[in-house]
């Protein structure tokens, strides 16, 4: 990633939707905030997905957690333009996830596009994988969903595979998400790929 100009000034202005201390409200989210739901979102890069999101979804509390401050200033900066009150941004890693949010407080994840780490040897680091499983097991309530795209058929059948491992139940698996026109909220990343006909793979799994 590369660095962003000015990118202390610039988060400084975008403090207001800037979890400085997300241990604090662990537990607690929709009690501070006063929404009807907690969607959290892994990796949200620039964050047309997040901020798209959130504008359809008025009553719905979304985090956004991402790792890189430079990747993450865009998206902080499309919410503050927007004016968005139910968005907040954490500067984490997925691993510190338990960290911030108890156990059954979520009702969804989105992962989009994450890093597929081809190697057999870098497994573990997949964010589908199983020891990254039992951290959304844990954080997600009774039925709630965890919602994954990619356009790498390779983690797409791995992830699958993963999932039903991890006991959940598999439902809207599409292999071509977008064949028949453009469907749901897209990432930047997910528009480029399907203005250039790359077939979108998508699927919901659900905590049973």
């Amino acid at each position: 990633m590369r660095k962003k100009p000015n990118l202390a000034a610039r988060m400084e202005k975008c403090a207001s939707l800037l979890v400085a201390a997300p241990e604090a409200p662990r537990g607690r989210w929709l009690e501070e905030y006063g929404y009807g739901g907690l969607h959290v979102e892994l990796g949200c890069g620039k964050g047309r997905f997040t901020v798209e999101t959130a504008k359809a979804a008025p009553d719905i509390f979304i985090i956004a957690l991402e790792k890189s401050a430079d990747a993450m200033i865009t998206a902080l900066e499309r919410a503050v333009s927007e004016e968005l009150q139910n968005i907040r941004f954490i500067n984490a890693p997925v691993e510190n996830l338990d960290a911030f949010f108890a156990p059954g407080e979520v009702s969804r994840i989105y992962i989009n596009f994450c890093d597929p780490w081809p190697a057999n040897r870098h497994a573990k680091r997949r964010l589908t994988g199983r020891c990254f499983l039992e951290l959304y097991i844990q954080a997600l309530r009774p039925g709630g969903e965890l919602h994954f795209k990619t356009d790498n058929l390779p983690l797409f059948e791995f992830s699958l595979r993963e999932f039903n491992r991890a006991g959940f139940a598999l439902r809207e698996i599409s292999n071509e998400l977008h064949k028949n026109g453009p469907a749901g909220v897209m990432t930047d990343y997910e528009l480029k790929f399907y203005n250039l006909g790359v077939p979108i793979h998508r699927c919901v799994a659900v905590r049973v």
